[in-house]
């Protein structure tokens, strides 16, 4: 039987990690505590059982979790309720000999600034250190907040922990204005995302020995006409809202074929269109079928792009605060999951994303710092 690689890495790095997480800490220091627990997706129990303990700690929350999500909300009896949300699962850690974004954490300093390396530490503790920080520190926010923690988000979407808190636990999120994802961002505010569909093509041959391929149909040279539509297609750019999203069409996976003598009678393509948030699922599904005239469609993942948001009034005084232009946000994220419950929703959080995932993963001290403050400001401000 094939070890599950989550459960042996789990088992691998399970003495790491505090019991307890020191909220009065800074936020860098919070972050760099996250990453020395072990949460990969599927794993994230003692993540999740270190966050609620925290937060119990802080007092005058109301707490729920549900599996390893949590919903930690205010009731001050403010005017406005707003969620800033994080999601406590990483990717697989690198196996790369010599790499330092792994677990545990590693400080490094580089130019004179601190630089913490680890998995995680851009997708996303650092945000989610700031979440926890605010709701330790914030006594008098100008709003009611809802911090929202979840799991599985870097999985298959009928995984996700955000999804499931909006089906099993909806009336503790949707009484919220507005919400933030502090997913990174570089410091700046990227407004909605792209949508994502993911599908299949397939042809079908008739098998035969090569050596007497002319008794067979090769369905290799079948997905010929399918690849070309691919390779032919131009990706529009969208201005929505001021925002400029491009779009993308792309095989992303290929198979077919059993062995070196016989002519293959099945092959599949696996394609990704990333669409711009001016088009509903509907239409991106119609616009696929008609780049595809002729062919089945076998869908596989089916996710909804998110306007940006960025005329919401929270929106508008989150850009003051902040103080840079904001961005369009290209990959899909969980603000489209907001979006489709009626709350406006933007992503901002320490980080560079072009960091997420890889080998050498990490965040500088002042980019955890920075973003603790923008939210900090934005949610006192009077």
């Amino acid at each position: 039987m094939t070890k599950n690689p989550t459960l042996t890495q789990a088992a691998e790095f399970a003495h790491l990690g505090p019991g307890v997480l020191n909220l009065t800490q800074p936020v860098e220091d919070l972050t760099a505590d996250l990453l020395n627990i072990y949460s990969v997706s599927g794993a994230e129990v003692r993540l999740a059982d270190a966050v609620q303990a925290a937060l119990e700690g802080i007092g005058g929350l109301e707490i729920t979790r549900d599996g390893d999500a949590i919903i930690a909300r205010t009731n001050l009896g403010r005017d406005t309720r707003v969620v800033l949300a994080g999601h406590l699962d990483t990717v697989p850690l690198p196996r790369t000999e010599g790499s330092l974004g792994t677990v545990p954490a590693t400080w490094v300093e580089e130019a004179g600034e601190r630089v913490l390396y680890g998995r995680g530490a851009v997708d996303m503790k650092g945000g989610v250190a700031v979440q926890l920080a605010l709701a330790a520190h914030l006594k008098e926010p100008r709003y009611d907040i809802t911090y929202v923690f979840y799991d599985n988000e870097e999985v298959a979407s009928e995984l996700s922990g955000l999804a499931r808190l909006m089906r099993n636990h909806r009336e503790k999120l949707t009484d919220a204005a507005f919400a933030v994802l502090l997913e990174p961002t570089d410091g700046t505010i990227e407004g909605g995302c792209n949508g994502t569909i993911r599908f299949w093509i397939r042809t079908a041959g008739i098998a035969a020995h090569s050596g007497r391929a002319w008794k067979g149909v090769n369905a290799i040279h079948k997905m010929a006409d399918v690849l070309g539509r691919l390779a032919a297609y131009q990706p529009a750019t969208y201005e929505v809202e001021g925002l400029a999203y491009r779009e993308g069409l792309n095989a992303v996976q290929i198979s077919g074929g059993v062995a070196g003598n016989v002519i293959p009678d099945d092959t599949g393509v696996h394609i990704n269109y990333r669409f711009a948030p001016n088009k509903t699922l509907d239409e991106a599904v119609a616009h696929l079928h008609e780049v595809f005239e002729g062919y089945e469609l076998d869908f596989v993942d089916l996710s909804s792009a998110a306007r940006p948001g960025l005329d919401a009034p929270l929106s508008r005084s989150l850009i003051e605060s902040v103080g840079q232009a904001p961005k369009p946000k290209y990959g899909w994220t969980d603000v489209a999951r907001f979006s489709e419950i009626g709350i406006p929703a933007v992503n901002f959080g320490p980080g560079d994303a072009l960091l997420a995932h890889t080998d050498n993963e990490h965040v500088k001290a002042s980019e955890v710092h920075a973003c603790y403050t923008a939210l900090e400001s934005w949610l006192t401000a009077s």
